[in-house]
C-alpha cells in the first residue's frame, strides 16, 4: 500500500483519558516523525502530530484517538511520492 504524509492534531478538553490517549500514540510510534503539545492553553492542551505511513495506519491511529471522550481530533493526509523530479 501506497505511503502518505499527514498531520493529526489532538485537543484535550478533559484529561481523564490521557492515559488511554498516550497509549494509543506509543502503538502507532512506528508511523510518527513528530511531535508538538501545547499544554494547558485556554483550559486545554493540544497535540500535533506529523506521520507518515498508509492510509489504514494514520486511520486506524485518528479513529482509535476520535473515539475518546473528551479528545476531539482532526487528520490531514496528502498523498507523496518519494523521490519524484518533475
Amino acid at each position: 500500500m501506497e505511503k502518505r504524509v499527514g498531520s493529526v492534531l489532538i485537543l484535550i478538553l478533559n484529561y481523564e483519558n490521557v492515559q488511554i490517549m498516550n497509549e494509543i500514540i506509543s502503538k502507532h510510534a512506528s508511523i510518527i516523525i513528530g511531535r508538538q503539545g501545547l499544554s494547558r492553553y485556554n483550559g486545554m492542551s493540544i497535540i500535533s502530530l506529523i506521520l507518515e505511513g498508509t492510509t489504514d495506519e494514520i486511520g486506524s491511529l485518528s479513529g482509535q484517538l476520535g473515539r475518546l471522550p473528551g479528545i476531539e481530533v482532526k487528520s490531514v493526509v496528502l498523498k507523496f511520492k518519494d523521490n519524484e523530479k518533475n
